[in-house]
């Protein structure tokens, strides 16, 4: 498989990633950021998978279920065919609380003839780092692992567990399932009651989906992003995941491998604005409730980004044992990034708050929190948004005055003077407008380049950078502004490679990216269409659009040579950044009927 052909089932508790050809090749339990189960994505050799495999006379397609998160792989020999519907169980319990349990689902369906397939059930726990042995018991197949940790999945199903676990062909005369789970289970489960929670979870996903507007153009990608993008949220504390993997490499054979199974809060905030946009409030009050429990003192620095259950300590370790994505090395678990100093992340962080103060009015029950929140952050921007940092780049090296930090370090004390107005708090307004305007006039001072009539990467820099895109749709200058327009030139003259954007040109701690940032390209799309160039941005939008995957999910990269997928899968940021671009595109066509949206 030479590209990132899978599709993503979860439930907001963990997430699995299934390949074109029905093999589970990804999937982390109990939670999102637990050690593997299966790492065939990572190792082809002993990282462990769950195969469906049938001779060379069946054809096999995917597709999702139109507006849920169930995954179908269709076989079929023209005669013979059955197909798996992969999924991950959530719906609302009477209690009004949330199932989803920490198992993965794999309804068998029969759908002609007498198909005929065998397993490889080959989970590897713990990343695959010591022995794990499979045993069939009388209920269920049981795998653990007792090295330096002890670990266990179990595995219950309708076809014999025998001839499953020994790989032996099974024909298929009726429906059936799997039920890969990392608890024993009490109550037994049967077909009958598998096919309930199949039904039950396309409900929900259903329900959730209908609170998406309709729109008349790309309506199907918004409504799939929409959806990737729920299913990187983790629902127990609110947080937000940047994608669902690690060490997915952002070029092949190169060390630009990181783990991105954690919640940073610029990624977040800017998945929650978009999420926002559509009406999914859930999502936007469960992530605020997350950034309140995160900051207990008034004074705290936050960090870029936390672990998903609100751990503040990211260490950052390699596993030496794994061969890496297409030999790709190391592999990590942690992320060092997250001691790191980046300015931005206040403004963004602010501008979240006052989105949802705008948006879903003051029905915030945490109102007093969040202004308390506010006070803090333009405390901390006062203090510090002279100093220089790493960037959105997470540039390791020395730190400098990045202009996108600048940038949103204006919008903090921006959104920070509206929040004021909103709660009627307008004592400090005075003091936090000459803040404003000094920041503004610090940044056309130093980070206009009159030579290369562009905003630049950083102060005194004659290098481009996709970020400073940015400084529009925060509002700090207007599109038709000619130092706006001239910088939206200049990029595309310098870092647009065939419709495809660099994120910057110069070098950083690993030398020269060779892939495209997928987000920037939707950046500088976005921005073309902003300043009148719309025919061309409609081109290039269409064009980004046919290097998704099969099933329209983008990575965090996009190869220049070949256009296959690269980096970290799938990639929140990427999804965020196209639903912004369609919105933009598009007009809301409230009258069309969701209904007639969902019919098949």
């Amino acid at each position: 498989m030479d590209n990132l052909d899978y599709g993503i089932i979860g439930n907001c508790r963990s997430a699995a990633l299934v390949s074109k050809t029905g093999s589970i090749d990804w999937c982390c339990l109990p939670e999102f950021d637990s050690s593997s189960v299966m790492a065939k994505l990572l190792d082809e050799e002993i990282g462990g998978s769950f195969e469906i495999l049938v001779d060379d006379n069946y054809t096999i397609t995917q597709r999702y279920k139109k507006h849920t998160a169930v995954l179908i792989t269709r076989f079929s020999d023209g005669e013979n065919i059955f197909e798996i519907r992969d999924f991950m169980p959530r719906y609302h319990k009477e209690d009004g609380s949330y199932h989803s349990p920490p198992e993965l689902v794999r309804y068998v369906r029969h759908v002609s003839g007498r198909p005929k397939f065998s397993v490889k059930y080959n989970p590897k726990l713990e990343y695959a780092a010591g022995v794990t042995e499979t045993f069939v018991k009388h209920n269920f197949v049981a795998s653990l692992t007792h090295g330096d940790k002890f670990d266990t999945v179990f595995l219950y199903t309708s076809f014999n567990k025998n001839a499953v676990v020994e790989g032996r062909e099974i024909e298929i005369k009726k429906d059936g399932y799997f039920l890969m789970g990392y608890n024993e289970k009490i109550l037994m489960p049967n077909t009958k009651s598998i096919y309930l929670e199949l039904e039950r979870t396309k409900v929900y996903w259903l329900n959730w989906s209908s609170t998406t507007p309709t729109y008349r153009k790309y309506n199907a990608e918004i409504s799939r992003s929409a959806i990737t993008l729920k299913l990187l949220s983790y629902d127990k504390t609110g947080a937000v995941l940047a994608a669902a993997t690690t060490s997915l490499p952002e070029t092949i054979g190169e060390v630009r491998n990181w783990d991105y199974r954690f919640c940073w809060i610029r990624d977040a905030s800017m998945v929650v604005r978009v999420i926002s946009e559509l009406g999914h409030k859930n999502v936007a009050r469960r992530y605020l409730q997350f950034i309140i429990d995160l900051i207990p003192d008034k004074d705290e620095k936050l960090q870029i980004m936390y672990g998903i259950n609100k751990e503040k300590k990211l260490t950052e370790e390699t596993l030496e044992h794994l061969a890496g994505y297409k030999g790709s090395k190391p592999v990590r678990v942690g992320n060092a990034a997250y001691a790191q100093k980046q300015n931005d992340i206040y403004g963004i962080l602010m501008d979240v708050i006052y989105t949802q103060l705008v948006k879903f009015s003051i029905d915030i029950e945490n109102g007093e929190e969040l202004w308390s929140i506010t006070k803090g952050i333009v405390w901390i921007v006062s203090k510090h948004w002279e100093e220089p940092d790493k960037g959105i780049w997470e540039f390791r090296a020395e730190d400098r005055h990045f202009t996108f930090s600048k940038v949103l370090c204006w919008v903090a004390i921006d959104r920070a003077i509206k929040v004021a107005k909103i709660f009627k708090k307008t004592r400090k307004v005075e003091k936090w407008l000459q803040l404003e305007e000094e920041i503004r006039e610090d940044i056309h001072a130093n980070a206009w380049n009159p030579k290369v009539k562009s905003f630049v990467q950083s102060y005194g820099s004659d290098y481009l950078d996709a970020s400073v895109l940015l400084m529009e749709s925060y509002g700090f200058i207007p599109a038709k502004d000619p130092k706006f327009v001239s910088t939206v030139k200049a990029i595309e003259k310098d870092l647009n490679n065939d419709g495809l954007l660099y994120r910057y040109k110069n070098e950083d701690d690993f030398g020269l990216p060779s892939s495209s940032f997928t987000i920037c390209t939707f950046w500088f799309i976005n921005s073309l269409y902003k300043i009148g160039e719309e025919e061309k941005a409609m081109k290039y939008f269409d064009q980004l659009l046919r290097y998704s995957n099969h099933l329209g999910l983008f990575s965090e990269d996009v190869d220049f040579k070949s256009k296959r997928l690269l980096g970290n899968f799938p990639q929140a940021y990427s999804h965020l950044a196209l639903i912004e671009c369609a919105i933009l595109f598009s007009n809301k066509d409230s009258d069309e009927s969701i209904l007639e949206s969902m019919r098949e």
